[in-house]
């Protein structure tokens, strides 16, 4: 049995001012990538200079205007790679980076040498504050622990004085989520009064859920409270910076810029440490289906995966929400037919907002492509088969052919597993389209026979492979299709009844093939099948239908 009881409930806040849950997300905040340091920091191999050059380059062009670069005086690597992005003048001009620094004398002296000839940067000074931490980590009480919070400012204020570009402060108070909020405001106001912040020369407080410690809204509740409890919150930029202990590092993410963030830290894909940092794709995703412009470019997210993947070594799980390779794909019968059903309805009434079942985002605004949405197994049904071949090859099954077609793949598939798209369309081509036995289609000839005195319109002359005899037979009729019938029905061939009858044009241009199903009944019998014939010619397409459906008769006849 589990001992629970080791455990204690995170307390919450007593917070009745909160007015958080009454807001929504209707702009983006300001995003800046960790993936250089938290994420780096986080994998088995960190990536290699080279590596952390390109994936800098991917961050550029996605759109991050403020990206942290790494810890340059924790490491050579860390030194170099800050360096070569000043020397090789990597940094566009409208891209602040962002250095990470604890409140160490000689760790921040490291860092100012490593940022010179920048002409602007984002210092990034941290110390925990936790309770847990002052005690078990520091050994320091509330006085030691925020002196050393104003001693780190205070000296890269004096340094800044000497650096040639401008630096703008950033201050976490580190396990923000297990600090006293009273005490984390006293220590935020201290170093923002240590500072000199104004409106004009704002501080970046960033209150990082470095663990996280409990439910969303508590974190909400958290941010709020010091938002509303700032002196002077004009020279606050409030930023967050959530883990993912709880798997709910997205939602205290959103829930806290409801509470009045204005600046979200996260990895691309949740990269981090333990279960990683919050999930930037994700939260702009989640925007941008809210029809909130997320001002970052992830209208190619297959090539953001390969060189995230790349870099890093890591791979994107198939569930990834927006990314990974399966989530635009479904298996389940029902599932394949709504969303069958809604493309179409989207196509017919040419409707601009996107509404699909099952699908809460268009595939192709991340570059990715409709044909892997549904994939072909055993717990597939008509809708799957239907999306398949209208999709990717043209055809439009009527819906008894559908329900037909999904049972031959069914079988194929309880056989075999997934079934791919090419597999489909080759099974439904051998079964409908070039079954040619016993009877193969050759030529066939329509005439106009219409006058006065004939009670027909119509005469067809149909040229045949019989079981490997050449026959021709004729037959009369009102239109081509009942003097086609005709000749079959009044020549010794087995009686048939047509059901159905639906035609289309495959591809468009001087090519254009058409493709016509039929269905037929056996005259007197419950035996009924379909068939399908492609050409160019919309008749003789028509011709090759009606024989098809002929030999899956004569195959169920034996």
């Amino acid at each position: 049995m589990m001992n629970y009881q080791k455990y204690k409930r995170f307390e919450p806040i007593k917070f009745d001012e909160r007015t958080w849950p009454n807001k929504t997300i209707d702009k983006a905040p300001t995003w800046v990538s960790v993936d250089l340091r938290d994420g780096n920091q986080a994998l088995i191999t960190p990536m290699k200079i080279e590596e952390k050059v390109e994936m800098f380059q991917l961050l550029v062009d996605m759109g991050f205007k403020e990206i942290e670069v790494g810890f340059p005086s924790s490491s050579q690597i860390e030194y170099d790679f800050l360096r070569i992005l000043i020397d090789e003048h990597l940094i566009p001009d409208d891209v602040t980076v962002q250095v990470l620094t604890q409140a160490r004398e000689h760790l921040i002296r490291k860092t100012f040498e490593a940022l010179k000839g920048l002409d602007k940067a984002i210092v990034h000074v941290y110390n925990s504050t936790s309770t847990l931490q002052r005690d078990v980590v520091f050994h320091k009480g509330k006085e030691e622990i925020k002196q050393i919070a104003i001693e780190g400012v205070r000296l890269v204020k004096e340094l800044s004085k000497e650096f040639d570009g401008k630096v703008i402060l950033e201050y976490s108070p580190e396990s923000f989520t297990g600090t006293e909020l009273d005490y984390a405001l006293e220590v935020c106001e201290a170093v923002m009064d240590e500072w000199g912040a104004t409106p004009e020369n704002k501080v970046i407080i960033n209150l990082p859920s470095t663990v996280e410690m409990s439910t969303p809204n508590v974190y909400a509740d958290q941010i709020e409270w010091m938002a509303t409890h700032f002196t002077n919150r004009d020279r606050v930029i409030l930023s967050l910076h959530t883990h993912n202990d709880r798997g709910c590092g997205v939602a205290a993410s959103e829930l806290g810029i409801m509470a009045g963030a204005d600046r979200v830290e996260g990895t691309l894909f949740g990269n981090g440490e333990r279960t990683g940092n919050v999930d930037i794709a994700n939260i702009a995703l989640n925007m941008f289906t809210q029809g909130v412009d997320p001002e970052l470019d992830l209208s190619n997210m297959n090539h953001i995966k390969t060189v995230y993947e790349k870099c890093t070594k890591m791979e994107v799980p198939p569930r990834h929400p927006y990314v990974g390779q399966l989530v635009f794909t479904a298996f389940s019968g029902s599932h394949q037919d709504a969303i069958n059903k809604g493309m179409h309805a989207m196509q017919e009434r040419h409707q601009t907002t996107w509404e699909v079942p099952y699908l809460p985002i268009d595939p192709s605004d991340l570059g990715r492509q409709y044909e892997p949405i549904v994939r072909i197994n055993s717990q597939s049904g008509k809708g799957g088969v239907a999306f398949v071949m209208e999709s990717m090859y043209g055809y439009h099954l009527p819906k008894g052919l559908q329900v037909d077609f999904a049972k031959v793949i069914q079988d194929i598939s309880e056989e075999e597993g997934e079934v791919s798209p090419e597999r489909v369309y080759d099974t439904f081509i051998e079964e409908y389209v070039d079954n040619e036995e016993p009877y193969a289609f050759i030529k066939q000839k329509l005439i106009d026979i219409s006058d006065e005195n004939d009670e027909f319109e119509r005469r067809a002359e149909i040229t045949l492979k019989d079981h490997g005899e050449i026959k021709t037979v004729v037959g009369y009729g009102n239109g081509p299709i009942d003097a086609v019938k005709d000749a079959f029905n009044a020549n010794g061939y087995v009686y048939t009844h047509l059901l159905d009858y639906s035609e289309h044009a495959l591809t468009s241009g001087s090519s254009s093939k058409a493709a016509a199903y039929v269905y037929l009944r056996v005259k007197g019998s419950a035996i009924q099948e379909y068939g399908v014939g492609v050409h160019p010619n919309i008749t003789t397409a028509t011709i090759k239908a009606i024989i098809s459906a002929m030999n899956r008769i004569h195959a169920r006849l034996k």
